[in-house]
């Protein structure tokens, strides 16, 4: 049975368990340096009295009557029942002229280390353990008289072996509990500091689509908190905004839909009231082929917006020459101009990086929109040049311009400001520029002076 992953817990258990490794760790390695101290300074002290035990046998050893005082010593231990220490006493030839009673069987000469000389400092005692007994054996070579021997002593250290063991399990218990704690402890800080998330989580649950209006808001939650909040809250305010143009955005496509659709049916059903001549018929005819082709360029272009904004649309883009690019479009739209008797040139020169069909498309909008607008008689103006990286196009007509409150909204789809500027098309001409340039990462900008001119700029970076 798998573990659960690490990217589905909470917070809280993250917490919670970190805290509690930390805290442990902590808690082990105090708890473990106080039992190495602890038993490090049991075992010095311990080495210390076995070296003085070893200094008065040598001091035993050295008297006229060294073994007798040595077995006297021996004997006052065992009669006494102190047998803490155990000393053997061995001659020259190998043979044991002195030691307590029973060592024979518990510790037998082999079992201790090799004898060392005697000198001013004692060796540490070597740990040998018989059963459920510890013992420190110490080996030495004493002279005394003349004669050498081997002195072999035991400290019995099993009360202090037993005291650590049970040190130890006290320290063990200490540090289970002291680890329960700190888990409990764990919970009731992330509990405590995970408050305001929770706080946080209970206001954007009260946000739904119709309290878009209400906002997180940055202060009163703690400084880590705060750039989320103001994030979430610009987040929202996008979201507000965007869903705000969506519902005006369906409105308005609904009615310019409704519309040639109602022409249509109008018509229709005006025409099947009564017989009608086939010229009448045509008529019928003729009138609802425009309305289509009116609802055609609608889905048309609303086709193109939804593609341009796909987050996989590819933009091929070749270096051309843009003059020549923008004398065909002014060749094409030219003939129209001449039956309004509005002048349309074509000036600067240059290359422009960018979809050729696309680039075409944006300034034919621009053109066609600036022709719609000009008054008869007036002009119509198509430049080029090359700024600061950019390749720049601008159109400029001397029409009725745009009012400062509309400027800011030109380019939303099937937007149509003041009656002067939207007594034709579906409002569409100007968002599509807006998404071509985007999709080569420029940009376009309108300037307009009311009942002067307006100029609207397309910038396409270079390659």
């Amino acid at each position: 049975m798998s573990s659960k992953p690490a990217e589905t817990r909470s917070i809280t258990s993250r917490f919670v368990i970190l805290i509690s490794i930390a805290a442990t760790l902590l808690l082990c390695g105090g708890l473990a340096t106080l039992y190495w101290i602890f038993v490090q300074h049991a075992f010095e002290e311990d080495d210390e009295v076995l070296a003085d035990r070893v200094f008065s046998v040598r001091t035993d050893l050295a008297e006229p009557s060294g073994v007798a005082t040595v077995n006297e010593e021996i004997k006052h231990l065992h009669a006494s029942d102190r047998e803490a220490y155990w000393v053997r006493v061995i001659d020259a030839t190998g043979r044991t002229t002195v030691e307590t009673p029973g060592m024979v069987e518990l510790l037998p000469p082999g079992v201790f280390p090799a004898s060392v000389e005697a000198g001013s400092t004692i060796p540490r005692g070597r740990h040998h353990r018989t059963g459920e007994k510890l013992f420190a054996l110490i080996a030495i070579i004493a002279e005394a008289n003349g004669v050498r021997s081997t002195l072999q002593i035991a400290q019995d250290r099993s009360r202090d072996d037993k005291f650590t063991r049970r040190f130890g399990v006290l320290l063990a218990g200490v540090l289970a509990v002291g680890a329960v704690i700190a888990g409990v402890i764990a919970v009731i800080v992330t509990k405590q500091g995970l408050r305001p998330l929770i706080q946080m989580t209970r206001s954007v649950q009260r946000i739904g689509a119709n309290r878009l209006d209400e906002r997180v808001a940055a202060t009163g939650w703690p400084r880590e908190l705060q750039p989320l909040a103001i994030a979430f809250d610009e987040m929202l305010k996008r979201l507000e905004e965007s869903f705000t143009r969506l519902s005006q955005f369906s409105a308005d496509l609904a009615h310019e839909l409704r519309t040639p659709v109602a022409n249509i049916r109008g018509e229709t059903e005006v025409s099947l009231r009564r017989s009608r001549t086939p010229e009448e018929y045509r008529e019928v005819m003729e009138s609802t082929v425009v309305e289509c082709e009116r609802l055609s360029g609608i889905i048309d272009n609303m086709l193109f917006l939804a593609r341009a904004e796909a987050a996989d649309r590819q933009v091929v883009r070749t270096r051309f020459d843009g003059r020549a690019a923008l004398e065909r479009i002014a060749t094409y739209y030219r003939t129209i101009a001449e039956e309004r008797n509005v002048t349309l040139t074509c000036t600067g020169a240059g290359e422009v990086y960018a979809e050729p069909g696309l680039f075409g498309r944006a300034v034919s909008n621009l053109v066609d929109n600036a022709l719609r607008f000009t008054p008869d008689g007036g002009r119509i103006d198509i430049w080029l040049a090359f700024q600061g990286g950019k390749s720049e196009v601008a159109v400029t007509d001397n029409g009725s311009g745009i009012s400062a409150q509309d400027l800011p909204r030109v380019f939303d789809r099937l937007y149509r400001g003041d009656a002067s500027r939207s007594s034709q098309g579906a409002g569409l001409g100007l968002a599509l520029v807006k998404s071509i340039t985007e999709l080569h990462n420029g940009s376009v900008t309108v300037r307009s002076e009311p009942g002067r001119e307006t100029t609207i700029t397309l910038r396409f970076p270079s390659a």
